[in-house]
């Protein structure tokens, strides 16, 4: 594997953090949770066949690190994400609408389960296809598929409750 430069492995970091904290939806948690992700994919780095797929393996770590935590804990922590680092050139009305737009997206991810979240965050966010989501959840693309129909009408269900 390539050596990423510091501004790649910031943007890989970042993602892998965000894809973490949906699943495990605690900011330590997901922070070292990252940290451990990034440490398994250096000492793996051989199995790595094409440098081009790099993010989507780092992404598949991630995921089976945060589900391997959650099978351990058997937990699932709903704190609150208090500090969301801003984007470079971000505007404070800009802002501030991001942050409000997130409560009410976590508000909305808090009434799924953990393997519903988990799969409608891989499928629609990070746009694996069914059959990977399935791979790395350790089950059937039905049963994926079924966890994202679930997903899907309990948030519209949320979202008709509680329009933005």
């Amino acid at each position: 594997m390539p050596v990423p430069d510091d501004e790649a492995l910031e943007t890989h970091a970042r993602r892998m953090f965000r894809l973490i904290y949906g699943i495990v939806r605690n900011v330590p948690d997901a922070q070292d949770l990252t940290q451990d992700s990034l440490l398994k994919a250096l000492r793996r780095k051989g199995q790595l066949k094409d440098s081009r797929k790099v993010a989507q393996w780092l992404n598949r770590i991630a995921v089976n690190t945060a589900l391997d935590f959650m099978r351990r804990k058997g937990r699932v922590g709903f704190d609150q994400l208090v500090t969301i680092p801003a984007a470079k050139t971000e505007s404070p009305e800009h802002g501030a609408i991001r942050s409000e737009t997130r409560r009410w997206l976590n508000r909305g991810l808090k009434r799924l389960t953990q393997r519903e979240r988990t799969a409608l965050l891989l499928r629609d966010v990070e746009q694996f296809p069914a059959g990977e989501v399935a791979k790395m959840m350790g089950c059937s693309p039905a049963t994926v598929r079924s966890h994202i129909a679930n997903a899907r009408v309990k948030f519209k269900r949320y979202e008709k409750e509680n329009p933005r």
